[in-house]
């Protein structure tokens, strides 16, 4: 099994999320996705006005949002030593926003924070959702990480 280096990073409530069962979904979606073995990544668990701060500053829209990617590859490349890890950036989620969605869909909390992540992950490595065609084949990469992890 490759291996990442996922840093998980509650700066909210996270008492009904099993954070820890997160981490081999990250895993598997950074591997199915061929992503080079010793890559980093940190999830960040915020509230809805650390998130809506995020959004405003770094998105101009004045609103929570339930997932945000921050990556750090642009530019990167000419800044680490060959053997140093690549730093793929930070998936930031709302435990607020989460909730409440995981409420509105109907969903178990953990199915809809695992969605967010690898949501938030595909984001990182470059999918997009603007498009018709581009948001249906994330779709199908989310169906094909989440599906398993589905199967408790």
């Amino acid at each position: 099994m490759v291996t990442y280096e996922i840093a998980l990073l509650a700066e909210a409530d996270t008492g009904d999320i099993d954070v820890d069962a997160l981490r081999p979904l990250a895993v598997r979606a950074l591997a199915e996705e061929s992503v080079e073995a010793g890559s980093e990544l940190s999830v960040v668990f915020v509230d809805d006005g650390e998130i809506r701060r995020l959004n405003r500053e770094y998105r101009d829209t004045d609103a929570a949002t339930d997932v945000l990617s921050f990556g750090q590859i642009e530019g990167e490349a000419f800044a680490r030593p060959e053997d140093a890890p690549r730093h793929l950036g930070d998936v930031v989620i709302s435990v607020d926003t989460a909730r409440r969605q995981a409420a509105e869909y109907g969903v178990p909390l953990q199915d809809e924070v695992a969605h967010l992540l690898v949501h938030g992950i595909l984001h990182l490595l470059g999918y997009d959702h603007e498009e018709t065609e581009d948001e249906r084949m994330m779709r199908e990469r989310e169906e094909a990480i989440l599906g398993e992890a589905h199967h408790h």
